[in-house]
C-alpha cells in the first residue's frame, strides 16, 4: 500500500505550499545520499520524501490524492473489481457511452488510465523533472585592491566548503557571481551559488571608473626642487619623477595601475599632489622672509 505522502512529510493535510516546501528541503538535505553512502535506508527514504513532495507540490496531483482518485504513488485508486463508493465499474457503469457513475472523472486523466490498460499511448502519469535545490545567497566582501588586480578569493560555504573564487574582468560594487552546483542538494541537482561582490572603502585609494585616485602628501622642498618619490599602488609601491616647482594639485598618471576592463586591458592610477607645509616652522618662515610671490594668482577669480 503506498504510504501517505503527508506522513512521509511531517507536514498537515492543510499545510501550505511554503510548509511543505519547508519540510521537503529539510529532510532531503537530511537523507541526501552524498551524505549517507554508507546507509541504504537513507537513499530509500530519500526516494520517499522525493515522491512524496513531487505529488504534494503539484496541485492537480495533491487535490486528486485529497479527493482518494490517486494513491500516493500517482497511481489511480478506481479498480474494476469492487462496487463501493469509489470503486470502479462495479453496478455503476452503463456502458462506455453513456458515461460513469460511483466516481467522479474530474481532474482525472482518462487518457493516462486507458492508455495504460489498453496498451494505448500515454501510459501512466507524466513524470514531473526532479526538482533542484535551492540556490544560495552570499555576500563576499573584497579590497579595492583585490578587485583591481582580479586576485583570487577564498570563500567558505555555507556546509563548511572552501572553494576559490577567480574575480570577473570588469568587477564592480554590486556584481553578482553565479557557482554553479553550489547550492543546496536536490533530488534533481544541487542549486546555485549566487555571490554578490561588494568592494570595500580603502584608506588612501579611490576608485575612479576604471582609474584610481591617490591623494600624495609631498614637501616644499620636493614640489619646488624636484624629486623622486615612493607612491603606494595597488601592485605594491613604485618610483614617481615628481618636476622642480610642481604646485598642489598636479595630476600624474601611472599608466596601467588602475581597475582591470572587461577586455583585460587596465586603466590607470591618478596620482594628485597635495604640499604639505609644516606648522611654526620658525626656520621656515625665517628663509622665506623678505620673499613674495609677486604672481597674480587670484586674478582669474576676478580679485
Amino acid at each position: 500500500m503506498a504510504a501517505d505522502p503527508y506522513a512521509t512529510l511531517g507536514v498537515s493535510r492543510g499545510a501550505g505550499e511554503k510548509d511543505i516546501k519547508s519540510a521537503y528541503r529539510k529532510l532531503a538535505k537530511e537523507l541526501h545520499p552524498d551524505r549517507n553512502k554508507d546507509n541504504p535506508q537513507a537513499a530509500e527514504r530519500f526516494s520517499d520524501v522525493t515522491r512524496a513532495y513531487d505529488l504534494l507540490s503539484d496541485k492537480d496531483k495533491r487535490a486528486q490524492f485529497d479527493r482518494g482518485e490517486i494513491d500516493g504513488d500517482g497511481n489511480p485508486t478506481m479498480g474494476f473489481g469492487g462496487g463501493g463508493p469509489g470503486g470502479g465499474f462495479g453496478g455503476g457503469h452503463r456502458g462506455f457511452g453513456g458515461g460513469f457513475e460511483g466516481f467522479s472523472a474530474e481532474g482525472v486523466d482518462l487518457g493516462d488510465i486507458f492508455g495504460g490498460i489498453f496498451g494505448g499511448r500515454g501510459g501512466g502519469p507524466r513524470q514531473r523533472p526532479a526538482p533542484r535545490g535551492a540556490n544560495v545567497q552570499y555576500r563576499l566582501g573584497v579590497s579595492l585592491p583585490d578587485a583591481a588586480v582580479l586576485a583570487v578569493q577564498r570563500v567558505t560555504l555555507g556546509d563548511g566548503r572552501t572553494i576559490d573564487l577567480k574575480l570577473r574582468a570588469g568587477v564592480e560594487d554590486g556584481t553578482q557571481m553565479r557557482l554553479a552546483g553550489k547550492g543546496e542538494p536536490g533530488p534533481g541537482g544541487a542549486g546555485d551559488a549566487l555571490v554578490t561582490i561588494r568592494i570595500e572603502p580603502h584608506p588612501f585609494f579611490r576608485r575612479d571608473g576604471d582609474n584610481i585616485r591617490l591623494d600624495l602628501p609631498v614637501g616644499l622642498d620636493e614640489a619646488v626642487n624636484g624629486a623622486r618619490v615612493k607612491v603606494p599602488t595597488v601592485e605594491g609601491a613604485v618610483m614617481l619623477t615628481i618636476a622642480p616647482g610642481s604646485s598642489s594639485g598636479r595630476t600624474l598618471r601611472l599608466k596601467g595601475k588602475g581597475f582591470t576592463r572587461k577586455d583585460g586591458t587596465r586603466g590607470d592610477q591618478l596620482v594628485t599632489l597635495e604640499i604639505a607645509l609644516p606648522e611654526n616652522d620658525a626656520d621656515l618662515a625665517r628663509r622665506l622672509e623678505g620673499w613674495r610671490d609677486e604672481r597674480p594668482l587670484r586674478a582669474r577669480l576676478g580679485v
